[in-house]
């Protein structure tokens, strides 16, 4: 991306947070294990989401996310959480 981060809009900018957020907890290899799709969510989402402390709760997440079944979670299958949270979340901040 060339966009510097001066000259692009506050969504823009939160979409830039995303995927920089994902990359930070995926590597390289740009997919989540469970133990790293927990500490994301342990870590940057904690105000939204309540801390995963059973690994039941993990798992049944997890599995939710993992809509191909390879025990991984890409990019696409994470923006569904991001999705999902967001939604649920919209209401609390509904400014209007």
């Amino acid at each position: 991306m060339t966009a510097s981060k001066d000259h692009m809009s506050d969504l823009e900018n939160g979409m830039a947070t995303i995927i920089r957020v994902f990359h930070k907890y995926s590597g390289h290899k740009c997919i989540l294990k469970k133990t790293e799709l927990k500490a994301l969510i342990n870590n940057e989402m904690n105000n939204f989401i309540m801390k995963i402390q059973e690994n039941e709760i993990l798992d049944e997440l997890f599995a939710d996310l993992d809509q191909n079944g390879d025990l991984e979670i890409d990019f696409k299958e994470f923006i569904t959480l991001i999705a999902m949270v967001t939604s649920a979340c919209h209401e609390q901040f509904n400014l209007t």
